[in-house]
């Protein structure tokens, strides 16, 4: 069995900091590594500890809230209209709208949001990745469907600025 020295767990959280993920969890037989990148300031999270506050685990079936993925037909489908603007998925997977199954979405329509607003979550080979709103505005329609699947540069929400 191969081991990871210390040279390769720098280097794999080098390179996890460099990418658009915020966690990676690998297991080598016996040997486990975690690696949270929170904007918490924690960086680190020891394999024998569990995070204080476990990553969220949708149902990957039938998608928990319905409501929030309504608006998605009704939306415009011609692009954003004068002052909006699409904020795009970053990365390929399964969007949710919540946090976890059964709980309110992060954003809906009328919402305000600021750059730093989380606006839904993109699991990634059953990494959990909050999304940013990256604007600062209105939401004016939700895009993408809870619980579907998104390819990268996708619009999720429509945000008027301003």
């Amino acid at each position: 069995m191969t081991r990871l020295t210390g040279k390769d767990i720098a280097e794999i959280a080098k390179l996890l900091d460099e990418s658009q993920f915020s966690a990676l969890d690998l297991t080598m037989g016996e040997f486990r590594l975690r690696i949270r990148r929170d904007g918490g300031g924690a960086g680190w999270d020891s394999a024998d500890d569990e995070p204080t506050a476990p990553a969220p685990r949708p149902a990957p079936r039938a998608a928990p809230n319905p409501a929030p993925a309504a608006p998605a037909p009704a939306a415009p489908a011609d692009g954003p209209a004068a002052g909006e603007v699409d904020v795009p998925a970053p990365l390929l997977g399964n969007f949710y709208a919540a946090p976890r199954p059964g709980e309110p979405p992060f954003v809906q329509v009328g919402d305000t949001v600021g750059p730093d607003t989380t606006i839904g979550i993109i699991e990634v080979m059953k990494l959990m990745n909050p999304i940013r709103a990256g604007v600062a505005g209105t939401v004016t329609a939700l895009l993408a469907e809870n619980g579907k699947a998104v390819e990268k540069g996708q619009a999720l929400i429509r945000v008027k600025v301003g």
